[in-house]
């Protein structure tokens, strides 16, 4: 293994190179007029450029084959093309008031949205941002489907169809995100800027990632770099209403025809967040610091990326409820302190027919807690690294075939007195292929994958104490499958039907803890003797498109076999309840309903609405914990242009109506219904060669007071956030 490493390597930097261009002319298809500024990108080389004037534009060193190329262009449909030679390209785009039908990246044959067999939900943050949300985690919490488990507004984990933590595997800059995911109160640990866009997979997703995708995938896309032998330069301002909050960043990006370099620093303060009325929540303020650096290089033969990200966050951990009235911004006591650095560098390979992807990462976090003093009380050290191989082989007719391994090695470190989860190390194995065949409007997607999972942790404390955690050395394995088919039986119909297994390996705290969980207020205990998570999932997916309306269906049924849940025993600790993690078979069921409507002549006018459902039991009829609320969603926005002032701009109102959720586990409390109204206002406008633009989100405007059924501070009582106006202001150049 190491020898085919350190070989891969030598290749990789590799640099007698011929030099391949392509050039091309861009038209109207109806008016053969010339198109200038429409994008050309080349996702596979992470470069791009823009058609000048006279519709014209050149890509310097690049493949001579089976390099995809994207155009797109404001008001037009997307085009994406495989070159097949060196011929200067004729590329014809046609007008379109239906949503661009964009790359997926997180899908490994990078298929276009209406070419992929599986359905996954693509939105840029900044149409997120159009629909009212004001942070990451909440404009993805618009995505119908996925919500989050929040506590305050500092923290929002992803939940996807009623899954979430370790079965809910999340990726940025194309590795997968390890964190210390598996408590709730753990953040994703990386900030929106730099982030270009999000994709979300519902459903397991074992065969593409192994271990802890089981519920589904969120990808973060990283932003593109500047385009062939441009500079850009954006500084951007945030402030946020309800927690006095400011958000600050700054970039600079370049590129020549082989070289890119892109840098981003952001700084985040905010103070406690306010409910409804204006009361504060104690110690809910927080602080944060992100650093972002990616350099890339490509000709015709190789594209190699290397990105680098720090993220510091502090934060406030409320135990007082509402309490003290501040105005400070400093976290007291207690409070977290997390570092988390990622290291990425991602490789491509091409040959004649076939090319290569090896993406390696390293991931270092280290969490802090502070209870009374500047010494931590807790800390741990997690260090990751992950490799990911793919080879693309030479395409057989119209079967396209993949073949891969991945892996990772992690080690866990304490380096203070308190032991949430013993010192460990994680060994991941896996190897998979599948295949993909097209023809006409119909594609069939295959595969299976082995994975091999070791646990090894250190034995704590003497075995009469009471907090004593056993050694554990543990191995799972599993083999998955899955099997997709696309098909369009009608002009403009899309059917999807997916069957896939998945599984996940026990985590450390649910095989050792043996504790108080700190901001839980309960006692923990874990089992060693936990099995893997099994589950089969079937999905299928109906959709119409024209171009005045989409309508979509998407249903779901989830059968896990050994899902591990904590329940509780009846005992105390300490005054603080006592729960095991225990196992039970479980069903889970639901769906994503909805419509979006642009009616002629009214083609500025759009008209969404969304319903999605959860149903989520055990074996034994009993609800699962942590699943949200059935959920209505609609959004009515406007496109315009105000000439001389404002271009592209926009205003929305998107109305949230949650239902009550009275189908809940045995020690959960029921939650009450509740409505939101969040507007947005936003548009570009030109001042000399800076491009600035305005945005404007207002969230629960009418200052409703609500607890969220996934809010980790309802067990106390305490609502959500009131109203919350957030104005920002991006120059760019």
């Amino acid at each position: 293994m190491k020898k085919s490493i350190t070989i891969l390597f030598i290749g990789l930097f590799h640099v007698i190179i011929a030099q391949q261009h392509i050039t091309g002319n861009i038209i109207d298809k109806k008016t053969n007029e010339p198109l200038a500024g429409v994008e050309i990108y080349a996702p596979g080389i992470h470069k791009g450029t823009t058609s000048d004037f006279d519709g014209n534009f050149t890509l310097n060193n690049i493949p001579n084959k089976n390099i995809k190329l994207v155009f797109s262009y404001l008001g037009y449909k997307n085009k994406t093309i495989v070159i097949k030679d060196l011929n200067a390209l004729k590329i014809s785009l046609e007008e379109a008031e239906t949503h661009l039908d964009e790359v997926i990246i997180s899908t490994l044959f990078n298929k276009l949205q209406s070419q992929n067999v599986m359905k996954v939900e693509h939105h840029s943050l900044k149409e997120l941002k159009k629909l009212g949300s004001t942070t990451l985690i909440q404009g993805i919490s618009t995505i119908p489907g996925v919500t989050q488990v929040s506590t305050g507004v500092s923290i929002g984990k992803p939940v996807i169809r009623g899954l979430t933590g370790n079965r809910v595997l999340v990726y940025a800059q194309g590795v997968r995100l390890e964190n210390q995911q598996f408590g709730d109160e753990h953040g994703l640990g990386i900030n929106e800027a730099g982030i270009g866009s999000v994709e979300v997979i519902k459903g397991p997703a074992s065969l593409l990632y192994g271990s802890d995708a089981l519920g589904g995938v969120l990808y973060f896309n990283d932003e593109k770099f500047a385009n062939t032998n441009k500079t850009n330069v954006e500084v951007a301002e945030k402030y946020f209403t309800n927690t006095n909050g400011f958000n600050t960043t700054a970039m600079l990006k370049t590129s020549t025809d082989k070289f890119k370099f892109i840098g981003r620093a952001t700084h985040n303060t905010h103070q406690d967040y306010k409910i409804a009325k204006g009361e504060k929540v104690t110690n809910t303020r927080f602080k944060e610091q992100d650093y972002k650096i990616g350099v890339g290089y490509s000709n015709a033969k190789i594209s190699s990326t290397l990105r680098y990200n720090f993220n510091k966050l502090a934060l406030g951990i409320n135990e007082e409820g509402i309490t003290t009235q501040t105005n400070l911004r400093t976290p007291e006591f207690p409070r977290q302190e997390v570092f988390n650095h990622i290291v990425s560098l991602h490789n491509h390979l091409f040959f004649k027919d076939s090319k290569l992807d090896a993406n390696f990462g390293y991931l270092f976090n280290d969490r802090s807690e502070f209870e009374d003093a500047d010494i931590a009380s807790l800390q741990m050290h997690l260090k990751t690294m992950n490799y990911d191989v793919k080879y693309f082989l030479p395409k057989i007719k119209k079967i396209e075939t993949i073949i891969g391994i991945q892996g990772m090695h992690q080690t866990n470190t304490n380096k203070a007195e308190e032991i949430l989860i013993p010192d460990a190390t994680i060994t991941d194995f896996g190897i998979f292929t599948t295949a993909n065949y097209e023809w006409k409007t119909n594609v069939i997607q295959a595969g299976v994958r082995f994975d091999n999972r070791k646990i090894n942790t250190k034995e704590y404390g003497i075995a009469t104490d009471l907090e004593y955690i056993n050694a554990v050395n543990k191995t799972f394995t599993s083999i998955n499958t899955s099997l997709g088919y696309k098909t369009e039986p009608l002009k403009k119909t899309i059917i999807r039907l997916n069957i896939a297994t998945g599984f996940r390996a026990p985590n450390l705290a649910e095989l050792t803890s043996n504790g108080v969980h700190e901001g839980t207020n309960r006692y923990e205990i874990g089992n060693s003797e936990l099995k893997n998570e099994q589950n089969l999932q079937i999905d299928i997916a109906l959709a119409y498109k024209n171009e005045h309306v989409e309508v979509f269906a998407n249903g779901f049924y989830n059968t896990i076999n050994k899902y591990i849940f904590l329940a509780p025993n009846n005992n105390e600790i300490d005054g603080n309840k006592v729960f095991n993690y225990i196992q039970d078979d479980a069903n889970l069921y639901g769906g994503e309903f909805g419509f979006d409507l642009h009616p002629h002549p009214l083609d500025w006018l759009h008209i969404q609405s969304s319903f999605e459902t959860v149903i989520a039991k055990q074996k034994n009829g009993n609800h699962l914990p942590l699943i949200p609320a059935n959920k209505i969603n609609t959004t009515i926005k406007s496109d315009f242009d105000i000439p001389k002032l404002l271009k592209d701009a926009y205003f929305s109102i998107n109305m949230e109506h949650v239902l009550k959720q009275n189908k809940v586990s045995i020690f959960e409390i029921e939650s009450k219904a509740y409505s939101l109204v969040n507007l947005g206002f936003g548009g570009t406008f030109k001042l000399k060669k800076a491009t600035i633009d305005l945005s404007i989100n207002a969230n629960n405007i009418f200052d409703i007071k609500y607890i969220s059924h996934l809010s980790r501070l309802k067990v106390d009582n305490i609502p959500n956030a009131g109203r919350n106006i957030a104005f920002g202001l991006d120059f760019k150049i």
